[in-house]
């Protein structure tokens, strides 16, 4: 007998998100993390590096900003580096986190989580609150640092407190799973809420999954379905992922094979693996796609090639014929 695939909801707490939402804020929104005004921002590059020259150091950290981008000059790593660490010399605290954050994904320099923690906790020291929650990150995962869940709950909630909608979100995360404080998902719910009001939709996510499981909330599809929606219109893939799902079976919305086959296009497309993955399920099965082994078997590969090794073994079954 062959085995019958079944679609996957993602239910795990949404974990890889805190960085990538450090990421944006760093890379999208260079005029609140490292503190550049916006007359720097309207001066051209070589005015830039002309008050960078001459010890401003938000200009250094605005051109940093530039050159990470690629706004207007060739994008480079190398030289946004070097000028955010300029700015940080020099007392520019929020660069010190923008330096920090090309150690810990290694760009522009070779990867360092041990450098990362000192900008992180220079930064976070000198009240950039934003600082506090990558650092905290870097403790909850004992990334460069000894792994303390109490340490990281401590900067999370400092984040938090400052108006830093990640440390809310994070925090949540820790009240949800109960580490380094009491378990308690009536507090991770009032966190995800306050996060995702403040904009960060990966906690909208979250915040959809517990409606829909009834944690910490009444259970309530209807819920989840809109705070899903609100995710995956922002572009946050978990949410389009859980939403296809609820299309798929008809909790909280309408049955819609087509509706939940074009959710799981768009967090493929997104790059998020098991939206490729129930694709593929829905091409095999021709649910809200026309039948197609040939395609279940593109989508299975592709997220098999973004480390999802549930497909892979879904591309291996398929082509042995052991796989409906």
């Amino acid at each position: 007998m062959m085995k019958m695939l079944m679609p996957s909801i993602y239910e795990k707490g949404f974990r890889m998100t805190r960085h990538a939402l450090l990421c944006a804020l760093i890379i999208a929104g260079g005029l609140l993390i490292t503190g550049v005004t916006r007359s720097d921002a309207a001066e051209s590059p070589q005015q830039l590096k002309v008050a960078c020259e001459k010890g401003r150091a938000a200009a250094c950290a605005s051109l940093g900003e530039v050159y990470l981008n690629g706004t207007g000059v060739k994008q480079d790593d190398s030289h946004a580096v070097a000028l955010f660490r300029r700015a940080c010399d020099r007392g520019d605290l929020a660069s010190c986190l923008g330096l920090g954050w090309m150690y810990k994904v290694g760009r522009g320099v070779e990867q360092d989580d041990g450098q990362a923690v000192v900008l992180y906790r220079k930064s976070c020291d000198g009240g950039v609150v934003m600082g506090c929650g990558g650092l905290g990150e870097l403790y909850e995962d004992g990334n460069g640092v000894e792994q303390d869940y109490g340490q990281a709950v401590a900067l999370y909630r400092k984040a938090c407190d400052g108006g830093v909608a990640m440390g809310c979100g994070s925090l949540g995360k820790m009240y949800r799973d109960g580490r380094g404080v009491r378990q308690d998902d009536g507090q991770a719910v009032a966190l995800y809420r306050k996060a995702c009001d403040e904009g960060a939709l990966d906690r909208c996510a979250a915040l959809g999954w517990m409606y829909q499981k009834g944690r910490g909330v009444k259970q309530d599809d209807g819920q989840a379905v809109a705070l899903y929606r609100k995710a995956c219109n922002g572009k946050e893939t978990y949410g389009c992922i859980n939403l296809g799902l609820l299309y798929q079976d008809g909790h909280g919305v309408k049955p819609d094979d087509f509706q939940a086959a074009d959710l799981f296009q768009k967090a493929c497309e997104g790059g998020y693996s098991q939206g490729c993955n129930n694709l593929g399920a829905a091409y095999l099965r021709g649910q809200g796609r026309p039948q197609d082994d040939g395609e279940a078997l593109t989508y299975f590969r592709k997220a098999c090639e973004l480390r999802n090794q549930e497909s892979c073994q879904n591309y291996a079954d398929l082509k042995k014929g052991k796989l409906q």
